[in-house]
């Protein structure tokens, strides 16, 4: 039974009136005419009492009103559907996220782009950059935000807006109340430092950045989230270099200072398989386009 047949008799059985039935449909009569004779013989049932003066449905035509209203509705209804997925208007997204780019601009992107595509699910979950590109290449999310310098191989990717690694020291700290801290003066200080198992590239930044002042840190403790770092500074067992924009966590008991006399960019993106793009996702990474160029990043150590 072809769906346009039943479009027809749906309109025919609504209007009881060949010519206004056609108008509704956009066709001449005979082809309304000979839909209905193929529906009827499909049936082996007389759907209308149609003469010169009237049309009229007949009680198998009545019965089967009832049946081909709902169904031509839920046509509707998927057609405007999958309509909706295919332009990126609807669908559900499992995005990633590691804990410090809840304070960039994560949720800017996120709540940007409810605002313009409500009619998309999305499901955040906080992980690691390890563990985010293992579940991107496996399926389980669609993408994530990242922390990093350079995208996973298999990802594709669109830079955050910049951050910078500032010093984090206890508010008690002799040098607390400093403008600007060079990274030497802190050599013989323990540190709280990022584990190299959740962030390789955080790791080996903080690892870069010491070496190049002229020492190796002595590692006290190792955190796997950016705030643990905060908070266990906080709490005087250390210092640390952090992303400048944990500073807007709002630790208490943590100042956050610049370093002197550089700018070490502390890198993050926002990164997917590029072999499995689907609308709402393509849709999300021009938001995340869109508001990042926008963006002068959260803290600016200048």
């Amino acid at each position: 039974m072809e769906l346009r047949h039943l479009r027809y008799f749906v309109a025919l059985a609504e209007e009881l009136h060949f010519g206004r039935a056609a108008r509704r449909l956009s066709i001449t009569q005979p082809p309304l005419s000979s839909s209905i004779r193929a529906l009827e013989d499909e049936l082996g049932a007389k759907l209308f009492e149609r003469d010169s003066k009237q049309v009229a449905l007949t009680a198998v035509g009545k019965a089967f009103l009832a049946e081909a209203q709902p169904i031509l509705e839920q046509v509707r209804v998927a057609s405007e559907s999958a309509r909706a997925i295919a332009s990126g208007k609807r669908g559900y997204l499992e995005i990633g996220f590691s804990g410090s780019t809840v304070y960039r601009d994560m949720p800017q992107i996120v709540a940007t782009y409810l605002k313009e595509h409500d009619g998309v699910e999305v499901s955040l979950t906080e992980m690691s950059s390890v563990e985010q590109c293992d579940a991107i290449l496996r399926g389980h999310l669609h993408a994530g935000f990242f922390n990093g310098l350079s995208t996973p191989e298999g990802l594709a990717s669109v830079p955050l807006a910049d951050d910078y690694f500032v010093c984090c020291l206890p508010e008690s700290h002799r040098l607390a109340d400093e403008t600007e801290v060079e990274l030497a003066w802190l050599a013989r200080e323990p540190f709280v430092i990022f584990s190299r198992n959740a962030a390789p590239s955080n790791y080996d930044n903080i690892i870069s950045l010491c070496t190049q002042a002229g020492f190796h840190p002595l590692t006290r403790y190792a955190a796997r989230q950016w705030l643990t770092v905060a908070a266990l500074v906080a709490s005087g067992l250390g210092v640390a270099l952090v992303p400048g924009c944990v500073a807007r966590a709002g630790v208490t008991g943590a100042r956050f200072v610049p370093l002197k006399g550089t700018a070490v960019r502390n890198g993050a993106f926002f990164g997917w398989n590029p072999e499995r793009v689907i609308p709402a996702l393509q849709a999300f990474i021009d938001t995340v386009v869109t508001v990042s160029s926008g963006s002068t990043g959260p803290l600016d150590p200048a």
